[in-house]
C-alpha cells in the first residue's frame, strides 16, 4: 500500500497544507478539528496507518465508513488543506513516518506547509510568558517572503527559543531546531527537512498544559487562520466534541 491513497479527484496543488503534530494536550489536533468543521472541509484521502498506533472510530455526523489514524481534508472552495492525525507514531517507526510525510508534502504541489505543535507550559521562561504562541522557520525552508506564510513575519508572534538546555536526540541535528518540551515529533520533522526543500515551511507552537483544552484549540485555530489570511467568522465545534471529549461531567453530589 502506498503512503497516501486519494478518495476523491481533488488536487492539492497550490493549497496551503496544515499538519498537526501529536504533542502535549493534543491541542494541534483539536485546532485542526475546528478548521475542518468551520471551513467545511471533507475527507479527500487516507494515509497508510501501519506506522501509527492502530485506532478506528465512527466518522463525524454519521458519515459512512470509519475514521482512520491519518486522513487528509480539503475542499475546492478553500485554499487550505489539512492532515488530521488521531494517534501517535509507533516508537520504532518515527523517522520512517517523518520521511514518508515529508515526501508526501514535497510531491503534493502545496504552496506552503504549516506545522502545528504544542509546548509544555511548565517549561516556559519569564519572557515566554508574555505570549502563548511562537514560531519556528526551519533554516532549510524555501523563503516564506512572498509566500502564503509571509504574514507570519508581520504578526507579533516571536521566534521560539528552547527554555531548557539543548541535548542531542538520536538522528536529530540540535543546531538547526531548538528542543521542544512536549513537542512530540515537531523537532524531528523540522530537522529532517532537506536542503533541497522547495516549499515555504514554518511551525506554530503554543504553550499549553493538560486539561480542558478547547479554548487553547480555538486560540491556535484563530492564530493559524490569521497567519494564512483565512476569513473564519464563526468557529464551529465538531459534533463529536459534545460526546465526552474530556469525559462526562462530575456528579455534582460529590461536592455537597
Amino acid at each position: 500500500m502506498s503512503f497516501y491513497t486519494p478518495t476523491s479527484r481533488l488536487k492539492l496543488a497550490g493549497k496551503i497544507l496544515v499538519i498537526p503534530v501529536v504533542s502535549v494536550a493534543n491541542v494541534p489536533q483539536l485546532a485542526v478539528d475546528l478548521l475542518i468543521t468551520s471551513l467545511a472541509l471533507s475527507r479527500v484521502g487516507v494515509f497508510d496507518p501501519k506506522l501509527l498506533v492502530p485506532v478506528v472510530g465512527a466518522r463525524e455526523d454519521g458519515l459512512p465508513g470509519i475514521t482512520t489514524p491519518l486522513e487528509l481534508y480539503a475542499s475546492e472552495a478553500q485554499n487550505i488543506a489539512v492532515i488530521q492525525q488521531r494517534s501517535p507514531t509507533l516508537k520504532a517507526f518515527k523517522q520512517e513516518f517523518v520521511d514518508a510525510l515529508l515526501q508526501f508534502i514535497s510531491a503534493s504541489g502545496a504552496s506552503a506547509a504549516l506545522f502545528l505543535g504544542s509546548v509544555d507550559m511548565s517549561n516556559r521562561t519569564d519572557s515566554q510568558m508574555l505570549t502563548p504562541t511562537c514560531h519556528i522557520i526551519p533554516t532549510t525552508s524555501a523563503p516564506i517572503t512572498s509566500s502564503p506564510l509571509s504574514t507570519l513575519t508581520e504578526l507579533p508572534i516571536p521566534a521560539y527559543i528552547s527554555p531548557v538546555p539543548q541535548f542531542t536526540e538520536a538522528g536529530i541535528d540540535d543546531q538547526r531546531v531548538p528542543f521542544i518540551p512536549g513537542g512530540g515529533l515537531s523537532r524531528r520533522i523540522l530537522s529532517s527537512i532537506p536542503h533541497t526543500w522547495q516549499i515555504p515551511t514554518a511551525s506554530l507552537l503554543q504553550y499549553v498544559m493538560e486539561g480542558d483544552n478547547r479554548d487553547d484549540a480555538q486560540l491556535m485555530a484563530a492564530v493559524t487562520s490569521k497567519v494564512l489570511a483565512s476569513d473564519v467568522q464563526i468557529w464551529k465545534q465538531p459534533s463529536s466534541w459534545s460526546q465526552g471529549l474530556f469525559g462526562a461531567p462530575h456528579d455534582q453530589t460529590l461536592y455537597g
